[in-house]
């Protein structure tokens, strides 16, 4: 028995119109051959040209949802790839990062096996003791940033409007809590006229957050007597925020990786930090149908942008909202 296979039933399915406008064109010649239209023609030809039309047709548009398919088959498969890269990328961070607490956490658990009983060594434990707690703490502290990370890309978020300057204000007066902005000169612009920045809508808290990290980064990465500017425009149906230093800048080949978890560029890995911070900013944004954006000149300092639609007028609609306990600057929690 002769099988079909699917590309015999596809060749099958488009001859079809042109030998069935055949068969029937020779019917009509054989049968009524003075049949003639005005112009001449013979109905077999007509007939014949229909099928044909509906032969090429089909065809034509087969070879369109093919080609179509196949894009998009090819789009999925760079999406996965990339999705595999970032994970790997992810994964290598991650291990470089736990690798050296869990290092000094060794080395400091075996000095105080060494030490033993000896009074005399007492000293020596201790400092072991203090080594260890503080590696403790620093994984600690990139396990919990891990996790919020996680709980922000998945968590629903508030939607309400949020009043942008009266925002930057508590983001300044918070920023005066930070370690070393006093020797730096931080500088806020708001625009009160013609009129004052439009609402967003969102997370107050987690856009606080979000600003708030950025502020906290020009001051780590920058020197004293340097300049921070906190900066807010309307742009169109966007509000513009950036947070510019004159700080130490980025290398323009370590760009394209400060979003990503645990990127930390080579001038970084000296500074304390998780380096979740940017990451965490972008998830933010992101969620409150946001764009941001960074620029950088080596030496010279850095621009980060954010941009968020401007309530009712574009931009995603934030998921729905749950209610949740509101925390200050500090984590902690308020009324």
């Amino acid at each position: 028995m002769t099988r079909l296979v699917p590309g015999s039933l596809l060749r099958l399915r488009l001859l079809a119109p042109l030998l069935g406008g055949i068969a029937l064109g020779l019917v009509i010649e054989l049968t009524e051959p003075e049949t003639r239209l005005y112009a001449l023609v013979s109905p077999a030809l007509l007939v014949g040209v229909a099928g044909l039309l509906g032969t090429v047709v089909p065809a034509f548009l087969t070879v369109i949802r093919q080609r179509s398919a196949a894009a998009t088959e090819a789009a999925v498969g760079e999406a996965v790839a990339k999705a595999a890269e970032d994970r790997l990328r992810f994964l290598m961070r991650l291990d470089h990062e736990l690798k050296n607490p869990l290092t000094a956490i060794r080395a400091g658990l075996a000095n105080i096996e060494q030490v033993g009983p000896v009074v005399a060594a007492e000293t020596s434990a201790s400092a072991a003791l203090a080594s260890v707690s503080a590696q403790a703490n620093r994984i600690a502290r990139l396990v919990g940033d891990l996790r919020k990370l996680a709980d922000l890309e998945t968590r629903a978020i508030e939607a309400a409007a949020v009043d942008l300057p009266a925002l930057l204000h508590e983001v300044t007066e918070a920023a005066e809590a930070i370690p070393l902005a006093s020797e730096r000169v931080v500088r806020v612009n708001v625009p009160q006229a013609p009129w004052p920045l439009p609402l967003v809508e969102g997370d107050r808290d987690l856009l606080f957050i979000a600003l708030q990290n950025l502020v906290a980064n020009a001051v780590k990465f920058s020197a004293p007597g340097d300049t921070v500017e906190i900066r807010a425009s309307e742009d169109g149906n966007w509000v513009l925020l950036e947070v510019a230093d004159t700080g130490a800048g980025i290398p323009e080949d370590e760009i394209g990786e400060v979003w990503h978890e645990l990127a930390r560029g080579r001038a970084a890995r000296s500074v304390p930090g998780t380096g979740i911070g940017l990451a965490l900013v972008r998830v933010v944004i992101t969620r409150h149908g946001g764009q941001v954006a960074i620029r950088s000149r080596d030496g010279q300092g850095t621009v980060v942008s954010i941009r968020l639609p401007v309530q009712g007028r574009t931009g995603i609609a934030p998921a729905v909202a749950v209610p949740r306990q509101r925390r200050d600057f500090r984590g902690k929690a308020r009324a």
